[in-house]
């Protein structure tokens, strides 16, 4: 196995974990963490879209793209399980 498939899935994860953590600050009217969040999440979004658009084939960039959205879909679940980003009250 390609070992860029598992570096694509981590990164989708990550990637999803932070802009969860964006719309939380964004709902929770926190303008410097959503931002920072936001720059982030579009960072790693663009960085590996054209990483997998130079670096692969085309066939396993269809793979590719397909393990990053399912990196993507476990870091949704992760966030929301979790208690980043939860205000105190």
């Amino acid at each position: 196995m390609n070992i860029y498939f598992i570096i694509y899935f981590l990164v989708g994860v990550m990637q999803d974990v932070f802009w969860t953590l964006n719309v939380k600050y964004v709902a929770t009217d926190r303008p410097l963490l959503a931002s920072t969040f936001s720059f982030f999440t579009s960072m790693i979004s663009l960085g590996v879209f054209y990483d997998i658009l130079t670096r692969l084939d085309t066939e396993r960039s269809i793979l590719a793209i397909t393990v990053y959205s399912l990196g993507i879909a476990v870091g949704t679940f992760i966030a929301m399980k979790s208690k980043f980003g939860k205000s105190k009250k």
